[in-house]
């Protein structure tokens, strides 16, 4: 019968135990066998384990010193300070038994209340830890920068590494001394109520407790106050003129914050003084004490006192008050947007630009400009290269490779995976996961082209046809930019002709390294369990050999890895003969750079708040096997030093990266356009002209949209013939269509001439003597040019879209060369064709199928009119109407 009355209790139990042992399993252990064979498969096991110590020792360890500082108070306050009977009441044997006896029973009692609390108080007060445990593991790890901000005088990576642990550290044992103080009160009192024959006074050792309590309150206050003057660095009350702090900041608030210490500091002495005093108190130090610091404390709720200093003082006098601090503004955001370097070159410009032209139309490779957007050109890729329904073309990348002859600008594209197309019927379990597995090749076309002519293709096709030398041993793509769902490969399945070629090679099994292995059923029922899907388990085309590819979106994957990098929005394709390579620009950024203006919210998706960036690290993803290798690209950067520090043998140098990948390198594009407009402003480097914003600048507009930087390759003169990847970046002033400068950011060493990574950034300043058309401006001359509207018009009625691209801007001599492709879209297929190119300088445009053509005619315009002329005005716009037909 007893038996009987256990058994429920034993199957709730039984119940419980599971449930608990369930929910362990799959939220806890499950994913972490997962995650460590798939940082195996990366042989990155060693990080895996190094990050999961660091998480678990900094947690744990700052519970464990909460709960020791929280039970040593409460241990201390019951077992020895809080006694303190008469003489009387121990006078006996039995009375010194009898209080003894109650005594014990409290404090047994009191303990095992408080041993609970003192853990639940430590979680508690160590959940910001838990959140924020890796900005801890920058505080132990990273070092100074060696550049001082100029306010406190202090290295600026105390602000990025340390200060924020210092808050966060400063926050916790402030709160943590206020809760032990007030506690062990309670539990002072508590002894002296409950417990019997206590004297009537409190004991002096609780006094000395509670005492020292109240100075370790104090000192985390003040604390506090020094740690609140670096906030000052960070004001935004003077926007828009410029951030960071001013007059009344330094002037006014920050002597208040020290005024405040003093006075806190002598209040709580003179509170201490008259607790202990007990024969001879004196109230009056205390009350005036306390007076003047409420007063203080008060003064910055006033906020008539710093208006009247800026109403009377500040802004009758905007620059020589804030000289200094603007200043300061100027040098902190110039260094945390890493453009202190800049290279400014003084172009002036002639109105006759009859010698550049003959200059540059010897120029060699000159044909090479990127009259292909590659906005454009996807829809022709879509049309005529996904070929089957399962490939899917996410997106055109730039870059350069040597081609015939000479380095040439491309459009490549990766032809991805993705059943979304195929009929519902195939969008199955086994067809997603194990036979359209991945996606194959890639396309590749020039840049550079001329008009009215079929497109020319370096790489096409499933075969991976190319007459220019392209050919992939592995041109699988396991890993890209679509959303991939997980792979098994290989499996018993024959997949034959899924890459649509007769080439019996393209049917063989997966034989790459990456992958999580598949060796066993145990294996087997955890990844089902993982995923929620029983076909795996129970499915017999997946074999010991097979492996599960998980994370294959490289977002996604480097994100995992390491989700301390911010991420480029833009990872880019690389070809080599082996196999194709995503490439990925990662950032390290920091809210905390002193006095700098924080970016605006359009750079990473707006999902940053920031004031600090450096493109530290290049990341590399193996498309076939998945491998991920992370290199420093900015050493002198603190953050990424620190990571560094803390994960050994994570990150590697960039001279260990593979030539035929460090070839490909570039300047990240998002990273330039947040610089450009960060510069924009902060180019007016004295106080005086910064304040006056007269040269303000913006980026260039052109039917109603700004102009973004993009990549163009040639030879700048810089190196001995060598031609540049570089961004091209036009600016104008504020509200005005003409241009005021146009930089060119690139990565080529210029003082030692080789392909080593040395990232720069110039820009071509041109003066306010002579006006210098912007885009807006050109394409102005364009559309009022007769012959070339009426081409347009006609254009359109026949069942075509006429579509102007990207406006080309370069720097040529002492002029500025403009390039506008024309291109013709159907209205029905979409598929884009470069029909003709716009070329102009100064105020003469020209239109012609080449680029060559269309240039030699303007250079004969020029040659023709300083034969008629003094050269000193540029000659009417002029248009041949047969070459327009």
């Amino acid at each position: 019968m007893r038996n009987l009355k256990l058994l429920p209790a034993l199957i709730g139990a039984t119940l419980v135990i599971a449930i608990i042992l369930y929910v362990a399993f799959y939220f806890i252990f499950l994913d972490l066998f997962v995650d460590l064979w798939w940082y195996e498969s990366l042989k990155l096991e060693a990080y895996f384990w190094l990050r999961l110590l660091y998480k678990f020792f900094l947690s744990g360890g700052v519970t464990l010193a909460f709960f020791a500082i929280f039970f040593f108070h409460f241990w201390v306050a019951s077992r020895y300070l809080g006694l303190n009977p008469p003489d009387e009441v121990l006078s006996t044997l039995d009375q010194r038994r009898r209080f003894q006896r109650f005594a014990d029973t409290f404090m047994n009692g009191s303990a095992t209340v408080y041993t609970p609390i003192s853990l639940i108080l430590a979680i508690f007060i160590a959940i910001p830890f838990y959140n924020q445990w890796e900005t801890t593991l920058l505080y132990f790890f990273g070092s100074d920068s060696g550049v001082t901000e100029s306010v406190y005088g202090k290295d600026v990576s105390f602000y990025m590494l340390s200060y924020p642990t210092y808050m966060l550290i400063q926050q916790e044992l402030l709160t943590t001394a206020s809760l032990i103080f007030c506690m062990v009160g309670i539990l002072y009192w508590l002894e002296h109520v409950f417990i019997p024959d206590q004297s009537s006074e409190f004991p002096l050792g609780a006094k000395v407790h509670l005492t020292t309590l109240i100075g370790f309150v104090v000192a985390f206050v003040v604390w506090g106050f020094m740690l609140d003057r670096f906030t000052l660095l960070y004001t935004d009350k003077h926007e828009p003129v410029f951030y960071g702090p001013g007059f009344v900041e330094l002037r006014y608030q920050l002597p208040l914050i020290w005024l405040e210490i003093v006075t806190f500091v002598a209040t709580a002495i003179t509170a201490g003084l008259f607790i202990f005093s007990e024969k001879h108190r004196v109230k009056a130090p205390f009350l005036i004490s306390l007076t003047l610091f409420l007063c203080v404390a008060g003064l910055p709720k006033i906020q008539f006192i710093p208006d009247l200093i800026q109403k009377y003082i500040v802004n009758p006098n905007p620059v020589k008050t804030n000289k200094s601090l603007i200043q300061y503004n100027i040098d902190a955001t110039m260094n945390a947007y890493d453009l202190k370097n800049i290279k400014t070159v003084d172009m002036t410009i002639k109105l006759n630009a009859t010698k550049d032209i003959e200059t540059w139309s010897t120029q060699k490779h000159f044909e090479n400009l990127p009259v292909w957007d590659r906005e454009f050109i996807i829809d022709g890729y879509k049309q005529l290269q996904e070929i089957r329904p399962y490939y899917k073309i996410m997106s055109v990348d730039e870059d350069r490779y040597f081609i015939l002859d000479h380095t040439r600008q491309v459009n490549l594209a990766a032809r991805e995976v993705n059943i979304s197309k195929l009929p519902p019927e195939a969008q199955n379990w086994e067809n997603a996961h194990l036979r359209y597995t991945h996606g194959y090749g890639a396309v590749v076309t020039p840049a550079a082209q001329d008009a009215d002519n079929p497109l020319i293709w370096y790489l096409r096709d499933l075969n991976m046809h190319s007459d220019v030398g392209f050919s992939v041993k592995h041109p699988d793509i396991y890993y890209g930019q679509e959303k991939f769902d997980y792979a098994i490969v290989p499996n018993k399945l024959n997949v034959v002709g899924i890459a649509g070629s007769s080439d019996p090679g393209i049917a063989e099994a997966y034989h790459g390294e990456g992958g999580v292995p598949i060796p066993s059923l145990f294996r087997k029922a955890l990844f089902s369990f993982y995923f929620k899907d029983e076909k795996i388990f129970f499915s017999t085309n997946i074999s010991t050999q097979s492996k599960v590819k998980i994370r294959r979106n490289i977002t996604e994957r480097i994100n995992t890895l390491t989700p301390f990098l911010h991420l480029d929005k833009d990872p880019y394709l690389v070809i080599t003969k082996d196999r194709f390579y995503w490439i990925q620009d990662a950032y390290t950024l920091s809210n905390r750079y002193p006095v700098s203006k924080p970016a605006d919210d359009d750079f990473l998706e707006g999902k940053q708040n920031f004031n600090y960036i450096r493109n530290s690290v290049k990341v590399v993803v193996d498309a076939f096997d998945g491998g991920v290798d992370f290199y420093i690209s900015d050493p002198s950067d603190a953050i990424i030093q620190a990571y560094s520090n803390a994960y050994p043998g994570l990150f590697k140098n960039l001279e260990e990266m593979p030539a035929e990948l460090k070839q490909h390198l570039r300047y990240p594009r998002d990273l330039y356009y947040l610089q450009m407009k960060v510069y924009a402003k902060y180019h007016q480097q004295t106080p005086e002209l910064f304040y006056e914003q007269a040269e303000t600048w913006q980026f260039a507009n052109v039917r109603g949209q700004p102009v973004l930087p993009y990549y163009q390759t040639m030879d700048f003169g810089n190196c001995n013939d060598t031609e540049e990847f570089v961004l091209i970046n036009p600016m104008t002033p504020v509200n005005r269509g003409n241009l005021s400068m146009i930089g060119v950011a690139g990565t080529l060493d210029k003082s030692n001439c080789n392909l080593d990574y040395k990232p720069g950034i110039t820009v071509y300043k041109f003066g306010k003597d002579v006006q210098v058309n912007g885009p807006a401006q050109v394409e102005a001359l364009i559309n009022q040019d007769p012959e070339i509207s009426a081409q347009f018009t006609l254009w359109g009625q026949a069942g075509s879209v006429v579509e102007m691209g990207r406006m080309i801007i370069l720097p040529m001599g002492n002029t500025v060369l403009y390039v506008q492709p024309i291109y013709l879209a159907s209205t029905k297929n979409k598929i884009p064709e470069l029909t003709r190119v716009i070329v102009s300088i100064g105020n003469v445009v020209v239109m012609d199928k080449t680029l060559w053509s269309a240039f030699n005619r303007l250079k004969q315009i020029y040659i023709q009119h300083a034969a008629d002329s003094d050269g000193t005005e540029t000659p009417k716009a002029i248009m041949n109407q047969e070459i327009i037909k």
